[in-house]
């Protein structure tokens, strides 16, 4: 599942076996999503016994399921290691998306955030976060249309990978999903978003924001600490002019902490001329956290300012917050669970 068309032509070629193999191996793998060699038929025995010797498909196991009331469905995924990570698939009357995770655990100590509680194991290979998206689309039985690359993790912390999965995901020989179809998400990592930028890709990128100012997104998110507002909106303006494409910024409504209509009116100075549009999210829920989502009145007065500054907003529909599946309820869980 690591491997791209290439790099599983080289493979072949290695077992000596004829190149057209390559594309009947990739598409097994890396659009059925199978599980076993052995169910590989249109192959030669003798070339899945190569195989088995020589490789692992790279399919994850499917630890346990939560279904929502809204149609959401939760997955936890064992790794090979026994690590272990969740995803989300989200049903929508425009077509299917999943959300899947870059990282085991997570090390940018978001406060909010339930993927950080406990740091970072390990990066998720390409392979692994493929998977997700197979994985679901067996199990569910429906075709996967769309893609946003923020669960447990942080993309910018594991680039490399996370741009090879784009790549292999997208390709006529993966699961060709098109990249406008796809969003990656970050906490504000800033030579991520210029290293992205460098590559030009069709995809959506989106900010975790989630306050106006240092003083306040410090205490938020560490990651501030390194990369402050001021340089991140330079580095998102340097973004938007490179690819010609809307920075998305995420910002959590957090009840007395940022939801103010002056709060409101700062994120309008800060935005003000930017190429963006801003996802207002009411705070989900994470146990362990003091934060509360922020009332429906002060959730609209917040969006009236954006709205009348000509800031393109909208507000997130919460989906999948009673299986603890809604943006930032994502963790690091043992994956010893049946399918529920």
């Amino acid at each position: 599942m690591d491997l791209n068309i290439d790099e599983t032509i080289a493979l072949v070629g290695q077992l000596g076996e004829p190149r057209f193999r390559a594309a009947q191996i990739h598409k097994w793998v890396h659009q059925k999503g199978v599980r076993r060699f052995d169910e590989m038929t249109d192959l030669s025995l003798g070339l899945r016994e190569k195989l088995q010797s020589a490789a692992v498909p790279g399919s994850l196991e499917i630890a346990a399921r939560q279904e929502s009331k809204d149609g959401t469905a939760k997955y936890l995924f064992r790794l090979s290691d026994g690590e272990s990570v969740e995803s989300v698939f989200l049903p929508h009357d425009y077509g299917n998306s999943v959300c899947v995770s870059t990282q085991v655990g997570c090390r940018m100590g978001c406060r909010f955030c339930a993927s950080t509680m406990g740091g970072l194991v390990r990066n998720l290979t390409p392979g692994e976060i493929y998977a997700q998206v197979t994985g679901i689309q067996n199990d569910t039985g429906k075709r996967i249309s769309s893609i946003v690359i923020m669960g447990s993790g942080e993309p910018m912390d594991n680039l490399d990978h996370v741009l090879k999965f784009i790549t292999m995901v997208t390709a006529d020989t993966g699961l060709h999903i098109g990249a406008r179809h796809i969003t990656l998400s970050t906490c504000g990592v800033v030579p991520g978003i210029r290293k992205l930028a460098a590559f030009d890709l069709q995809i959506t990128l989106s900010v975790s924001l989630h306050a106006p100012n240092d003083r306040m997104r410090d205490t938020m998110m560490p990651v501030n600490r390194k990369y402050p507002v001021r340089e991140l909106m330079k580095a998102c303006r340097e973004y938007t002019s490179i690819t010609n494409r809307r920075v998305t910024f995420e910002y959590a409504l957090i009840q007395g902490v940022n939801d103010s209509a002056g709060q409101a009116e700062e994120l309008v100075r800060l935005l003000r001329g930017m190429l963006c549009h801003v996802n207002l999210i009411p705070l989900n829920r994470v146990q362990e956290r003091e934060y509360r989502q922020s009332g429906r009145e002060r959730v609209q007065k917040f969006r009236e300012v954006l709205e009348r500054a000509g800031i393109p907003v909208t507000v997130r529909r919460e989906k999948g917050a009673d299986i603890d599946a809604a943006c930032g309820q994502l963790r690091r869980r043992a994956a010893r669970g049946q399918v529920t």
